[in-house]
């Protein structure tokens, strides 16, 4: 499985991107799809997950009311559109994918692949 981010860069306070990743591989039936980010100095923490099959996204409750994920399962793509930017989400952020999304989603551990990250700056 291979997992390609883009849609990173940089944006003012207040602004907002999109972020995309493209999943290839095993793409074959259902799993879960991840955002996280690590910021300079800092632990690599989750941002918020989705089924691919659908039901209730998990987000961080930092970025409640500001990030949305969602699925394109017809490109098998994620998404993570973020608003409301502020200079703390200043961050790489990660794709990853795992096989079912759950209460203790935010693990680290539970994620089988991930992508290279794309960077966020807001400033």
């Amino acid at each position: 499985v291979q997992l390609v981010e883009s849609g990173g860069g940089l944006v003012l306070p207040g602004g907002s991107l999109r972020l995309s990743c493209a999943a290839s591989g095993r793409t074959d039936r259902q799993y879960c799809m991840g955002w996280f980010r690590q910021a300079p100095g800092k632990e690599r923490e989750g941002v918020a997950a989705i089924n691919t099959g659908g039901g209730t996204p998990y987000y961080a409750d930092s970025v409640k009311g500001r990030f949305t994920i969602s699925t394109d399962s017809a490109k098998n793509t994620v998404y993570l559109q973020i608003d409301s930017l502020k200079p703390e989400d200043t961050a790489v952020y990660y794709c990853a994918q795992g096989p079912a999304c759950g209460s203790r989603w935010y693990r680290l551990g539970n994620w089988d692949y991930w992508g290279q990250g794309t960077q966020v700056t807001v400033s």
